[in-house]
C-alpha cells in the first residue's frame, strides 16, 4: 500500500522548518534562516505570508520535490480558546489567523498550509495550537474580575509526549493524570486528567516561573509602579515581560548551555540565577499538582532544558516528594505535527471544528 506523503510546516521568528514524511518515516528536512532585512519589511508576521510562500516553494523546487501530497499540517497559531485536537484549516480558522489578537509567526502555519494544499487539492490541518483551552473554570478566575488567567502554553509537545508515554506502556493518554512540565524558552507547567489539560500556566506572558527569555509572575504592584514611571514604554515593558526577561535580564544571555557551564564553574550570578529559575519551576510543580489532588500517574520533564542534568536534579531537591519523574527530553514538534495528520488519514482520529456554531458572517461583524 502506497505511504501517506505529508509536508509539516513550522514557521519561527527568524526561521521556517520544513519535513517530508512518508507514513510514520521522514525522508526529507530543511530548516532555514529568513534574513533580518527582509523581516524588517513587514509590520507583523501575517503580512510576511507571501514572502515565506515564496520561500517554501523555493526550497522545495531546489530539491526537485513537486507539491503533491496527500496532507499539509502546520504549527496552529494564537487563535481563540479551543480544545485539543486536528483542526482543518477553513474559512472560520483562516479568519482567525490572519486578525489574531496576539502576534506570532505561528499564526502564518495554517495559512502557508492552506496556500499550498490548493496546488495539490489535498487537506491543510493544524494541531494542538498553543492556545488549546481545557482549563477548568476555578483555574482562570484572578482576583481582578477584569482579567482571567489564559491557556497558552506547550500544547503540541506535552500532549503528544503524553500520548508516547502512554503508548510505550500499553497504556492511553485519556486514561492517565500526568503532570507534565516543558523546559525551553517558555516553560510550561501543566496539570493532564484523563486526556485534557485541565491547568497551566500562560507559558507565553503571562505567569509561571521564570525562563531563558520570559519574566514569569512578578508583583504586580511593583510592575504597575513600573509601568507608570515614565521610564519605559510599552512595547519596553512587554519585552521585559517577553523577549528581555528572565535569563536575558538576568545575566545577558539565554543560551542555557552557556548559562549550565558557568553555573555549574560556580561562577555568579550566573549559579545562583541558575539555582533560582529550578526554584521557580519547582514551586509550580508543587502547585500544579493540586489541580490533580496529588494524584499524579506520572511527573514527565520534557523539552530542551531537559537534557541539563543538574537542573533536573534541583528540580528533584525541591519538587522530588511529589513523585518519580520520567525525563524525556527534547521535543519533536515536527514528527508530533505529521503523526497527527497520519492519524487522521488513517481515521484513527477525527476533526475537531473550529468554533462551532459561529459563522464567518460572525465573525466579520465581531472585527468591524
Amino acid at each position: 500500500m502506497k505511504p501517506y506523503r505529508i509536508l509539516v510546516i513550522n514557521p519561527g521568528s527568524t526561521s521556517t522548518k520544513l519535513a517530508i514524511y512518508e507514513d510514520e518515516k521522514k525522508v526529507w528536512g530543511k530548516s532555514t534562516q529568513h534574513p533580518a532585512e527582509e523581516l524588517a519589511k513587514y509590520q507583523n508576521p501575517v503580512e510576511q505570508r507571501a514572502f515565506r510562500e515564496k520561500a517554501i516553494r523555493d526550497f522545495l523546487a531546489a530539491d526537485g520535490i513537486a507539491i503533491d501530497f496527500d496532507a499539509i499540517i502546520a504549527r496552529g497559531g494564537l487563535l481563540r480558546p479551543t480544545p485539543g485536537g486536528v483542526y482543518l484549516v477553513d474559512a472560520k480558522l483562516d479568519y482567525d489567523l490572519r486578525h489574531a489578537k496576539l502576534e506570532h509567526a505561528c499564526n502564518l502555519g495554517g495559512l502557508l498550509a492552506c496556500d499550498l494544499a490548493k496546488d495539490c487539492g489535498c487537506p491543510a490541518f493544524i494541531a494542538d495550537p498553543e492556545v488549546v483551552d481545557e482549563m477548568i473554570p476555578e483555574a482562570k478566575v484572578t482576583g481582578v474580575p477584569e482579567i482571567r488567567r489564559m491557556s497558552i502554553f506547550h500544547a503540541l509537545n506535552t500532549k503528544a509526549i503524553g500520548r508516547r508515554y502512554a503508548a510505550e506502556r500499553g497504556l492511553k493518554y485519556e486514561d492517565l493524570n500526568l503532570l507534565m512540565v516543558h523546559l525551553g524558552g517558555g516553560i510550561s507547567v501543566s496539570a493532564h486528567r484523563k486526556g485534557l489539560a485541565i491547568d497551566t500556566n500562560n507559558a507565553l506572558n503571562g505567569d509561571g516561573p521564570f525562563t531563558p527569555e520570559r519574566a514569569g509572575s512578578v508583583p504586580s504592584d511593583q510592575l504597575v509602579e513600573m509601568c507608570f514611571s515614565g521610564k519605559f514604554t510599552k512595547l519596553e515593558i512587554k519585552k521585559k515581560i517577553c523577549g528581555k526577561g528572565g535569563c536575558a535580564a538576568h545575566l545577558g544571555t539565554t543560551d542555557m548551555i552557556e548559562i549550565e557551564n558557568r553555573a555549574m564553574a560556580g561562577e555568579e550570578p550566573f549559579k545562583f540565577i541558575f539555582e533560582a529559575m529550578a526554584y521557580n519551576v519547582a514551586k509550580d510543580m508543587g502547585a500544579m499538582a493540586v489541580a490533580l489532588e496529588g494524584k499524579m500517574d506520572a511527573i514527565i520533564i520534557t523539552g530542551g532544558i531537559a537534557h541539563c542534568k543538574p537542573f533536573i536534579e534541583l528540580l528533584r531537591k525541591w519538587a522530588g516528594f511529589l513523585g518519580p519523574f520520567t525525563v524525556m527530553a527534547g521535543e519533536d514538534e515536527m514528527g508530533y505535527l505529521a503523526m497527527n495528520a497520519l492519524a487522521v488519514l488513517r481515521g484513527q482520529r477525527s476533526i475537531v471544528e473550529y468554533l462551532p456554531g459561529v459563522t464567518i458572517e460572525q465573525l466579520q461583524a465581531e472585527l468591524n
